[in-house]
């Protein structure tokens, strides 16, 4: 390899990772994850989008993209979290509920833990 062409090489991958050294005011944020179904969707996609990154060749564009794509899943995790933290607080409610025979709470908690977990599981 040249000494221009090696140059030319690391110029260009110090370029492409710029974005990962940028100051926090311009640094990227990733899609966010606003609502459940929006965090999913991000979810199925991003992953897509990284298992195929995954199966190519590392380089220092490609090690960019992941960067990039892990901003967009780390906030539909955080909002998945989120969820089942709900999720984990309305089951509680369902099963303080069954201890004392309290129906109406039974039914209608029952009824809103069954809904949210449908929509995390389809």
């Amino acid at each position: 390899m040249t000494i221009l062409r090696h140059f030319t090489a690391v110029a260009a991958s110090l370029l492409i990772a710029v974005p990962a050294f940028a100051s926090d005011s311009d640094h990227f944020k990733g899609h966010p994850a606003n609502t459940l179904e929006q965090a999913i969707a991000n979810f199925s996609e991003y992953n897509s989008k990284l298992e195929k990154v995954l199966a190519g060749d590392l380089t220092p564009e490609a090690m960019n993209e992941v960067h990039l794509l892990t901003y967009t899943l780390e906030n539909a995790l955080q909002k998945l979290d989120d969820e089942i933290d709900a999720l984990e607080d309305t089951l509680e409610k369902v099963h303080k509920a069954s201890e004392r025979a309290d129906t109406d709470t039974v039914r209608s908690a029952g009824e809103q833990y069954l809904s949210n977990s449908r929509e995390i599981v389809k």
